[in-house]
């Protein structure tokens, strides 16, 4: 089966998003540098969509325009205190944002949520990412454009307009692929006609394959 975002007419959608994810990655070229220029090891992310049923039987399509993802290096709040009480305060949530990597996709992918329900899934991207562990993964949802059933249209959106978060914690491993699955469905706002995109936790899931084994199995087979 498959989180955001005024008119700025001197600045282009790619230039803000390279300005927010700038602090990220100007921290990682000035840490390779001190180090004498040594190259980190990366590991490969593949990042793929899927839809769990929540009101997905109203529409006919639901195709989800998808421009980039966002990471954060680093372990998920309460990990290592899972005891603790998590207190959310606007300055955390600013402080978690600068903290972001953001990674925009070669072209926005599309994936048509209604195609991909039960075990169904789409890859829409791959990334090389330094090693190491990281506490959530973002979708930057660009669009939706979505056809009810009846043949009506629906407004279909993100929380807030914000990319739509997945706090599933992942690691990143050399020569190994990371498979991240987000799943998230639309959910019907009441009364009101539209809807909103919902990350669905218990779906979203992460898994590990050796690339060493992938390419080694690709060989004999291709053989």
């Amino acid at each position: 089966m498959r989180d955001d975002d005024v008119d700025q007419p001197t600045a282009s959608r790619r230039d803000y998003l390279r300005a927010t994810g700038g602090l990220a990655a100007a921290g990682v070229v000035g840490l390779a540098g001190c180090m004498g220029g040594a190259e980190a090891a990366t590991g490969t992310l593949a990042t793929q969509v899927s839809d769990q049923p929540g009101a997905i039987s109203d529409f006919e399509t639901c195709v989800v325009t998808i421009a980039g993802i966002w990471v954060k290096p680093g372990t998920a709040e309460g990990d290592e205190e899972s005891t603790a009480t998590a207190t959310s305060t606007e300055t955390e949530s600013d402080d978690e944002d600068d903290a972001r990597e953001y990674h925009e996709f070669d072209e926005p992918q599309e994936a048509d949520l209604v195609e991909l329900q039960g075990d169904r899934t789409a890859l829409v991207d791959e990334q090389e990412l330094e090693t190491g562990q990281y506490a959530f993964l973002q979708l930057d949802v660009t669009g939706v454009d979505a056809t009810l059933a009846d043949g009506g249209e629906a407004t279909v959106e993100t929380p807030g307009n914000a990319p739509l978060k997945f706090d599933q914690s992942f690691e990143i491993r050399a020569e190994t692929r990371t498979t991240f699955t987000a799943d998230f469905t639309p959910v019907r706002r009441g009364q009101s006609g539209s809807y909103g995109l919902q990350p669905v936790a218990k779906e979203t899931s992460v898994s590990y394959e050796s690339t060493e084994t992938a390419t080694s199995t690709a060989t004999e087979t291709s053989g």
